[in-house]
């Protein structure tokens, strides 16, 4: 008898233990590596707390890898660029957008210059810009390289690297801004809220680099979950991962975004940024 129950207990603790799933996030890494960790670490916590799971946060190395661990099932939820987040849904079936920075919906680049450009602020894309130096974000980055190509093409009428002498993409926009900053790179492309984040914290001096131009506004970053986490969390599992993120309201927290707070987003939001990124041959 007391084998019997024995037995019957070391099945109940492998069910138990096999049921009890980590959910597992990730994040694109638009910023340096130290500072994403912070603040999804916070992130992790708080989700833990709300959706009664394991939560976990694992950090990637690049744009590609964050769209890869999404396919690959490593990771059940993300935060991604349009683009990124895009990609990512188009590869896991069901998939949903499922909320965004209330800054989201109407997002905008910055291209900055190097003083020694001559380039005056808020010039605009000019002809003056032609045989520079030029560097992007990472390649997959929608702030970063999707958005300002397409409008550097849409100027010149021919692709960078026909318009720039030299074309780099630097991985993340906080390394663009300290790039463009040293004069490493005369001008670059990055989003304007790490843009503003570098000159409150002192990284940059206004004086050694600056806005040339802005973007028209575009939808943007965007938390997408599986499409297959209801039949492994339960129902109605995505449903709590939404409403958790738009119930964050804690301000530390949403300023390491920075947002503000985060509102309901779709699939259907981020349509033009599909077609962009097929225009421009990101995307088949």
């Amino acid at each position: 008898m007391l084998g019997r129950l024995s037995l019957l207990l070391t099945f109940w603790l492998i069910a138990s233990v096999a049921s009890a799933e980590t959910f597992v996030f990730t994040a694109i890494p638009d910023e340096d590596e130290t500072r994403l960790q912070k603040r999804f670490q916070a992130v992790a916590d708080y989700l833990a707390e709300e959706l009664e799971v394991d939560v976990r946060f694992v950090p990637v190395k690049s744009y590609a890898a964050a769209v890869s661990a999404f396919r690959n099932d490593q990771v059940q939820l993300a935060w991604f660029g349009a683009l990124s987040g895009v990609q990512a849904r188009e590869r896991v079936e069901g998939s949903q957008a499922l909320a965004q920075g209330a800054e989201d919906e109407e997002f905008f680049t910055y291209i900055i210059a190097h003083k020694s450009t001559g380039l005056e602020p808020d010039s605009g894309l000019t002809d003056a810009m032609r045989d520079m130096t030029f560097t992007f974000g990472s390649k997959g980055s929608t702030s970063g390289r999707l958005v300002p190509e397409y409008y550097l093409r849409e100027q010149f009428g021919e692709a960078p690297d026909e318009v720039f002498s030299r074309v780099g993409y630097s991985g993340n926009h906080s390394r663009t801004a300290s790039l463009v900053a040293s004069g490493a790179y005369q001008l670059g492309a990055l989003n304007y809220t790490v843009w503003e984040t570098e000159l409150e914290t002192g990284n940059i001096d206004p004086d050694d680099a600056y806005v040339v131009y802005k973007t028209p506004r575009y939808p943007n970053y965007q938390w997408s979950i599986r499409g297959d986490v209801d039949e492994r969390f339960g129902e109605g599992f995505t449903d709590k991962v939404r409403q958790a993120l738009l119930n964050m309201d804690d301000s530390a927290m949403l300023e390491s975004f920075p947002r503000s707070k985060f509102i309901p987003a779709s699939n259907d939001d981020y349509a033009v940024i599909r077609d962009v990124a097929q225009e421009i041959g990101l995307i088949d």
